[in-house]
Formats: structure tokens, sequence, C-alpha cells
């Protein structure tokens, strides 16, 4: 990733760069992604409804898109939405008043990495969406959401990844790294975060490898679901 700033962190970068955009995120993302992340967010959702979880954590949650869908199809949930971006939580603050929604949902500034205002095993279920490759110390970032699960309790991660597919790779990196970047530009102004997004996403480990990761920081299963010709993955690990 090429700093706004070489004297700032990573996790200042994001902080700065999902600042800069969130007034255009949403619309971008569902152009952008031919609107399918709503049909990748759907089925994170149906996962967690399966598990019955009451107590949800969203981790990165941003403009907070999947937080209110879980809160409006999966009953009697309690869910907190934590995230670096005070603007980001600006937008998703909005969206939940206007579906009144906030008896539901909680929102709050924080850092993945470090979630000490959650109790250990205080959590039915953790969900992550497009987050994990953001945080600055993955390994670090995974403990503590183990942390604040209770026993069996699920993370769903769902997460970009290069397709294995040649063909499909070369589309998908020709679209991310030549179309992408000029398309955030025109709308967002901020043709530095729509670069980083390929660039993250080709630093973010194979899925088999980033399984072998939630195992080393202590969850005793982990199941791979391909998204979209292997475009994204659903993570599904069991405490």
């Amino acid at each position: 990733m090429k700093p706004y700033n070489e004297e700032q962190s990573k996790k200042e970068q994001v902080e700065e760069m999902f600042d800069n955009i969130a007034p255009t995120y949403d619309r971008l993302n569902h152009i952008m992604s031919f609107n399918i992340d709503r049909v990748w967010r759907r089925r994170v959702m149906r996962i967690v409804r399966r598990s019955k979880a009451r107590r949800i954590m969203d981790l990165a949650t941003g403009t907070g898109d999947l937080a209110i869908a879980m809160a409006k199809r999966v009953d009697r949930t309690q869910i907190l939405g934590i995230d670096l971006s005070e603007e980001m939580l600006s937008v998703a603050r909005a969206k939940v008043q206007k579906q009144g929604l906030e008896e539901r949902i909680m929102l709050e500034k924080g850092d993945a990495e470090n979630l000490m205002m959650v109790a250990d095993g205080s959590i039915d279920a953790v969900t992550v969406a497009f987050g994990v490759r953001n945080f600055e110390n993955m390994e670090r970032g995974l403990s503590e959401i183990y942390r604040t699960l209770r026993a069996e309790g699920k993370l769903v991660v769902l997460e970009f990844s290069m397709p294995k597919n040649r063909f499909v790779r070369w589309v998908y990196s020709y679209y991310a790294h030549r179309l992408l970047p000029r398309i955030g530009a025109m709308i967002s102004k901020d043709r530095r975060a729509y670069t980083y997004l390929p660039e993250s996403v080709e630093e973010f480990p194979a899925p088999e490898r980033f399984a072998e990761i939630l195992k080393s920081v202590g969850f005793s299963s982990v199941k791979l679901r391909s998204q979209s010709c292997g475009i994204a993955y659903i993570y599904e690990a069991t405490k």
C-alpha cells in the first residue's frame, strides 16, 4: 500500500482513506461490483441467521449495510458495529436512523485489534465484510475476535480473493488495475483509495492460507465458500 503520508501507520492511512470516500462509498461499491456485493452480504447474513446468534458484532462495519441487513432479517438480535472511520460511521448512523433500528444497532468508533470495550466470551457471532485485509496486524485482530466470542461462537468473514482460473484472474486484474481506479477517481475524487483495493487484495493470503491462520489463533473448524468464480470467499470459523 503506497501511503498518503509515509509517516502514517497502515491503520492511520486506512482511516483517512475511508473518511475521504465515505460520502460516495455505497454508490461506488454497488456500481463497481454490479450489485454482486449485495448477494454476497445476503449469504453472510443467512449463515449468521442459521447460527441463531443474538449478540452480533460487525467489525469494519463501514456504512452499516451488513449490520442493517442482519437487524432486519435475524430475529431478536442486538448488533454492535465497529469501524475506524468516523465519516463512514456517520453515514451508517443516518441509515440506521432512517430504518428505525437505533434500538437494535449500536455504532462505535474502534479498532478491531483492540476491542477492550467488549468482554471475553460476550458475543455469539462476529462478521467482517471486506475488512480483514485492512488489519494492520491480522493475527492480533483475529485473536481479539476469538477472545470476544463465546464457546462455539461463529466468525463469518467476507473477503476479496484473487481468482484461480487464469481467464477470470486476467479479466479481474484488468478491471481492478485499469478501470476501477479511474471510475473511483471520477466519482469519489480519490484515485488512491481505489488503487489500494486491488493492491490489498493481491497482498491478502490465499484462501487456504487464511484458513490456516484462523486455525492458528484458535478456531476449531473453518469452512471456505468461493463466490463468483473466486472473486471473493466467505469463511465460516467456529470457536
